[in-house]
């Protein structure tokens, strides 16, 4: 699956979030699912959805995790 098809995929999962709801773009896949992706993929991803973040108001960027990862609040 193409990073865009992720992206589209996320957007989608994104409806079935509740406003308020913080998460990670990881946590809009099964475990089994994520881990499967190669890192570059999962890496451009994360660069779609901040960029759709950024241009959207379904979305907002908050601080990294401890483990760098960018977390995100359902507006």
């Amino acid at each position: 699956m193409t990073p865009q098809k992720l992206l589209d995929y996320c957007i989608e999962e994104i409806n079935h979030l509740s406003k308020g709801d913080v998460f990670l773009v990881r946590d809009l896949f099964k475990g089994y699912e994520w881990v499967k992706f190669p890192l570059a993929v999962r890496i451009t991803l994360g660069t779609l959805f901040m960029n759709y973040a950024n241009n959207h108001n379904t979305v907002k960027p908050l601080e990294k995790s401890k483990q760098g990862q960018q977390r995100y609040e359902k507006l």
